[in-house]
């Protein structure tokens, strides 16, 4: 796409843009179904009006805007080569990140860079992070022994990191995955659920296998438990033991208490790797009793190979109106003097479903 100024009299300022969309690429893969990814340009960019004729597409207005959508369609035909397709979200995203490049907040990755970074194919289906703190918790996750991902419900920090397990596990980087969450009651309690020990802890770790059969053939999973090359057990069951050659990941750990919280980390053994993930605004633990993970953060902060990748409702990854429910939710805590999910004075507020 280059940039010159209009041939019809541009005002100061306004400038012309014009790109190519190459033959090997229908003009529905950039603008769309039904035009619906252009409308999502156009909508973000109203100081500029975008016009296609056959597989030209043109920008005139305003200076900046115009330079804005010319590196978009630039970054948007990076990722179309790849063979993976733009949604309307991928495009809202794009934009957002190459607007914080233009304030000088953007970070030194692009938006193809974010999109068509690949952690793992399965089942016809390829897992990536869809957001510049998703790919930076990514990372971390490569770089760090232990990392946390802290955040709001569906901003893929326990599907990542879960992820990045099943990859180190078929890569040989280790011998097993360990999935583990502390068992807190969130409106019911353990003693009330009928069957064993193990049948009353499967509804707290039934995320954990719905997202293993997501990544893994589901034939093949009871094979790798019996094995004991992935095993999925409750937080408890860790205590006393070392944990060498693994991926462990700790989800829901805002519910650990900060001995919990201790007992876990120092179960780390040589050649393993930690994932602890958690929401701060989510704690189900009993009035007065401290979240692990609120404290380890003033804790570890700063300590060398532990990293704390924080993502926000911008990071949501599920339908867009979970990101403006969890904005809500922020805003009215803070003007009810709201804190972690509990009133003062009032004991516990009511707990949302924390699927991640």
């Amino acid at each position: 796409m280059t940039q010159t100024p209009t041939a019809h009299s541009p005002a100061e300022g306004q400038a012309r843009a014009q790109f190519t969309v190459p033959a090997q690429h229908p003009m529905v893969t950039v603008l769309g179904s039904g035009d619906s990814l252009l409308r999502v340009i156009e909508k973000a960019f109203p100081a500029a009006d975008i016009h296609v004729r056959g597989n030209e597409i043109s920008a005139v207005g305003d200076a900046r805007e115009v330079a804005l959508i010319q590196r978009l369609f630039d970054e948007m035909m990076l990722v179309l080569r790849t063979g993976q397709p733009m949604t309307e979200d991928a495009v809202e995203r794009s934009i957002a990140m190459l607007r914080a490049s233009e304030r000088g907040e953007g970070p030194e990755e692009t938006p193809a860079q974010v999109l068509t970074q690949n952690i793992l194919s399965s089942r016809g289906r390829t897992i990536r992070p869809k957001t510049l703190n998703q790919k930076r918790y990514v990372d971390a996750i490569d770089k760090h022994t232990i990392v946390f991902g802290i955040g709001p419900a569906g901003t893929g920090k326990t599907y990542l990191a879960m992820a990045k397990a099943v990859q180190a596990l078929q890569s040989k980087q280790v011998n097993r995955i360990i999935l583990t969450r502390p068992a807190v009651e969130a409106g019911e309690r353990l003693g009330f659920l009928p069957g064993t020990l193990y049948e009353k802890i499967d509804p707290y770790l039934r995320p954990l296998y719905d997202a293993l059969h997501d990544m893994l053939d589901p034939d093949s999973i009871p094979r790798l438990m019996a094995a004991g090359t992935i095993e999925v057990a409750p937080l408890a069951y860790m205590r006393g033991r070392t944990l060498n050659d693994a991926f462990i990941i700790l989800d829901e750990a805002q519910n650990t208490s900060p001995e919990q919280m201790k007992m876990f980390l120092t179960r780390l053994g040589f050649d393993s790797k930690i994932v602890i993930t958690g929401d701060v605004t989510q704690v189900d633990l009993p009035n007065g009793t401290k979240s692990g993970l609120r404290q380890v953060q003033e804790i570890l902060e700063g300590v060398e190979d532990v990293h704390f990748s924080r993502l926000s409702s911008h990071d949501v990854v599920r339908h867009r109106l979970v990101g403006r429910i969890v904005d809500a939710y922020e805003k009215y805590d803070s003007e009810n003097g709201t804190e972690n999910g509990t009133h003062k004075g009032r004991g516990k507020a009511g707990h949302a479903h924390k699927g991640k």
